[in-house]
This record gives C-alpha cells, structure tokens and sequence, in this order.
C-alpha cells in the first residue's frame, strides 16, 4: 500500500468531492504549487490510489427510480461456483455493487433497475444463471445518505 502523508490525503478529499478541478485550484487549497500536486496525484494514478475518475449519475434523473438490495445464500462455495458467479455478475449491468459477506448471507448485491418489469427480468436472468439456495430482495424506500467519498481529511 503506497504511504500517503497529510498533504495526499488532503489532495484526494478535494478530488473525491470534484475531481474536475484545475490542478492549480487543488494546488491552492493545499499551499503547494501546481507542478508538485501534479506529480502527487499522476503517482496516486499509477500506484492505484485513485482507481478511476467519473461522472457519477442521478439514478432518478437517469430514469432507474428502483434500487433493491438482493441477499444470496448458496449451498455451494467451491472457486467454481464463485467463478461462474463473478461471471454472471460481470455480464449484468444492472448490478452496481457485489459483496461477498461475513455473517447469515453469502452475497449482497445492489441493483438498479427502472421498472419492477426490469427488476423481474433481471431476477429471473440472475435465478436462472446458477443454484442459489436463496434469493431475499428489499426495495430501498429512499436515499438518505450517498456518497463515495472516503473519510481522509478534515
């Protein structure tokens, strides 16, 4: 794991929050000049620290009104169930998130849909992929926290 130091820290919750601010604007929050937070954030590129930058969407403005969250037990746990179901999972864009749990659960997947016609198409894609034991979905009612933001500094 790369060190990060307070100044690294302070670079990436900046562009965590707009990560399209000009590397002058970054450097100025952090009391360095642009050429040092430039190469700050290329190395924090090319050591993984910062995986991807995007745009991130407004489900309900986009029309996917519906998330679920989908719990899967499974009496299989071998390495080649568990890559036949990355696989599945991988091919299924309406899966945003996929755990593999601790606990009661095996999975937990999140899932975005635009109608309950999407979401029973999906779950019949999904239950028709490979033997599941158990499949619980609950319907998220309201969003009431989101972010993707990392609690690095103050």
């Amino acid at each position: 794991m790369p060190e990060l130091n307070d100044i690294d820290r302070r670079i990436l919750a900046i562009l965590q929050n707009d990560a399209t601010l000009p590397v002058a604007e970054v450097a100025a929050r952090v009391n360095l000049s642009p050429t040092p937070v430039w190469r700050r954030i290329q190395r924090l590129v090319q050591t993984g620290v910062i995986a991807r930058q995007v745009a991130l969407l407004d489900p309900g403005l986009t029309g996917f009104d519906i998330t679920v969250f989908v719990e899967i037990h499974t009496e299989d746990h071998s390495a080649d169930w568990l890559r036949r179901f990355a696989a599945a999972v991988a091919d299924m864009p309406e899966i945003l998130e996929v755990y593999r749990m601790a606990g009661e659960i095996d999975y937990l997947l999140k899932v975005c849909v635009p109608t309950m016609a999407a979401f029973d198409a999906w779950y019949r894609r999904l239950i028709g992929s490979l033997p599941l034991r158990n499949v619980t979905s609950r319907f998220a009612m309201e969003r009431v926290k989101h972010t993707t933001a990392l609690p690095l500094a103050d």
